[in-house]
């Protein structure tokens, strides 16, 4: 039985001897929960800390760095390479010693989320490494679990519908019982901070980064999605980052490949983008991440503001006074790579009022770059342990000095338990948005409809998903009672794979399409039109972007259900089958594609049965 490990074993077995606990080389067990009663009293406790620390050890203390392997100790041997390729480690236990780093961020594609009791073993591994240092530390890990389509953790985890299918269904209670549950299940397995949820009001339905990651257009329902969520993830134990400030929402380009602009002057910019920011500081946000765009309305010089000194200290900090951690978005990121290089990244950064310098794509070059900054004067002492005050701060809110560790039994008592699946399908059923019901086709009747295709877009699968769209909406009709067959026939449909559905159509009873991201040019249209020459009813479902429904010919009946995660696309299936009603509501306007200047369905519409 995997039992959990106290910090007075760990403390013990890392040679941490009663008489530096007396001599207070070192803070007892439970010192920081006792002293929580008094915030004077903990924030001095921790400045005595931090007074202790090394100069190497503060530096480290600001970043939060990506590593490769399942565990902290024994990765596999390719991640071993991937390691000392990218980093000149061996394993995440290595990294700490070498660079006394103050968190880690998991991701699916560094192999560190394959079930829930590895990441928590990995999480308790990280965490021992972190104690076993010259100060012993704990550490902040962190994950992106959006939900929708950016998501880390997959099942058996409790996958909860994405942002903009919240600001669908429209409730707050909703998406605060959303972070409820996904802060506990990732509090469960270790990880105490989320890089949840995104605060962008996404105004621009070109924008290829944000989209349905937003919960919508309309900035004051975006905050208050926004505030619920934070509540809910914090009232779970764990740490909430809104992101990306000062606003991400109105840009036709992505900052991972380039650096976007945005022209909103500065009374648009308080009027479309700071409501869900503020929000967030007012429902007691414990983080907040940077965005790599430049906005000249609030930086003339147009640095990134990521790297702008006007908009984290002279705005967030100084204006919105905010007072808590400030990470950046990853500095591997074209868009803050753009105008510098990596060496005079993280210092710009930690100028402009950054706390956390996030996953940069080398450590030893950033990590050497600020402790030369501080060495030469650059960047004094204190103002790094302004930061560093805050990081710890926040990992003594969240316990961590108290006993950072995590169990097997813990996990198996929180993660994707009957009641936390169950309401995720509820959340779920009240997201999905009927746009068109020619003839009142739907809900499609089982004596009338029984046998269906399903044919449509299968895109890279994100982690709520199980298997392609098509195979999981064809699964989930079968389960409703219907004879349903799955064919695939991607985002770019070839003329032999439309002659190939066109010919599975015949003899059926209705055809389900999913559709993804339809453009003017794309062939998915011709598909759609290809299918409603057999006769065959076709029922569309945009399983990502809502604005495909304008692209597409006119036929018997289309949805919008955000994603294509399980959990969104089953709600749609027993909306389509009238074992749901269709509760959706759009929380961004549809354009005409002939006319984007005109609106075809506008902000709350949606029909009903």
């Amino acid at each position: 039985m995997h039992h959990r490990t106290s910090r007075r074993t760990l403390l013990t077995a890392t040679a941490v001897t009663a008489a530096a606990v007396a001599t207070g080389a070192v803070s007892a067990p439970g010192a920081f929960a006792a002293s929580a009663a008094s915030s004077a009293s903990s924030t001095e406790r921790l400045k005595q800390l931090i007074s202790r620390m090394s100069l190497e050890e503060k530096v480290g203390q600001l970043f939060v760095m990506r590593v490769y392997g399942h565990s902290a100790t024994e990765p596999d041997q390719a991640d071993i390479d991937a390691n000392m390729a990218e980093i000149g480690v061996r394993t995440a236990a290595e990294m700490i010693a070498r660079y006394h780093v103050g968190g880690i961020i998991y991701f699916a594609w560094a192999h560190n989320t394959r079930d829930p009791h590895q990441i928590a073993d990995l999480s308790n591994g990280i965490q021992h490494a972190g104690l076993a240092g010259p100060t012993p530390l704990p550490l902040l890990i962190s994950t992106d679990q959006e939900h929708g389509i950016v998501c880390r953790v997959g099942e058996p985890a409790t996958l909860m519908p994405g942002a903009m299918a919240l600001g669908a269904g429209g409730s707050r209670s909703d998406a605060r019982r959303a972070g409820q549950i996904a802060g506990a299940e990732l509090a469960a397995i270790g990880i105490n901070q989320n890089y949840a949820p995104d605060s962008d009001v996404n105004v621009n339905p070109a924008n290829p980064v944000i989209g349905v990651r937003s919960f919508g257009a309309d900035p004051q329902a975006v905050a208050g999605m926004v505030a619920a969520q934070v509540k809910g993830y914090q009232s779970a134990g764990i740490a909430s980052t809104a992101k990306h400030f000062p606003g991400h929402g109105d840009t036709n380009t992505d900052s991972h490949s380039g650096l976007p602009y945005i022209h909103h002057s500065r009374d648009q910019w308080a009027e479309l983008d700071a409501p869900p920011f503020r929000a967030a500081i007012a429902a007691g946000i414990d983080a907040i991440m940077t965005a790599h765009i430049v906005v000249p309305a609030l930086d003339a010089a147009e640095d990134p503001a990521t790297l702008s000194r006007p908009i984290l200290t002279g705005i967030l900090r100084e204006e919105l006074g905010y007072d808590g951690v400030v990470v950046t978005d990853s500095l591997g990121m074209e868009g803050v790579r753009t105008k510098y290089g990596d060496d005079r990244v993280p210092v710009l950064a930690l100028q402009a009022g950054v706390d956390q310098l996030l996953n940069p794509p080398s450590l030893d070059v950033s990590w050497n770059a600020v402790l030369a900054a501080v060495k030469s004067g650059e960047i004094s002492e204190a103002r790094i342990e302004e930061s560093i005050l805050r990081i710890l701060r926040l990992k003594a809110k969240l316990g961590l000095f108290d006993d950072p560790f995590v169990s097997h039994e813990g996990v198996d008592r929180a993660v994707g338990t009957r009641s936390h699946l169950a309401a995720a399908d509820r959340i779920a059923e009240h997201t999905t948005t009927l746009l068109a019901n020619t003839g009142a086709v739907l809900p499609l009747s089982r004596r009338s409809h029984k046998n269906l295709l399903v044919v449509g877009a299968d895109p890279a699968s994100p982690s709520g998903t199980t298997g392609p769209p098509t195979t999981t909406l064809a699964g989930a009709f079968t389960e409703l009672g219907y004879a349903a067959t799955a064919l695939s026939t991607g985002t770019a449909p070839s003329q032999a794979k439309i002659a190939e559905a066109v010919a599975a159509a015949q003899g059926k009873d209705a055809v389900i399409v999913g559709t993804y991201n339809v453009s003017a040019t794309s062939s998915q249209r011709t598909l759609v039109s290809a299918l409603v020459a057999t006769g065959v009813p076709v029922i569309t479902i945009a399983i990502r972007n809502p604005y495909d429904i304008a692209q597409l010919p006119a036929h018997a009946a289309s949805l919008a259900a955000y994603s294509w995660t399980d959990v969104e696309l089953r709600a749609a299936a027993r909306v389509i089958a009238g074992r749901a009603e269709p509760e959706g509501r759009l929380p961004v306007p549809v354009q005409r594609a002939d006319d984007p200047t005109q609106v075809l369905y506008p902000v709350g519409y949606g029909l009903t049965y």
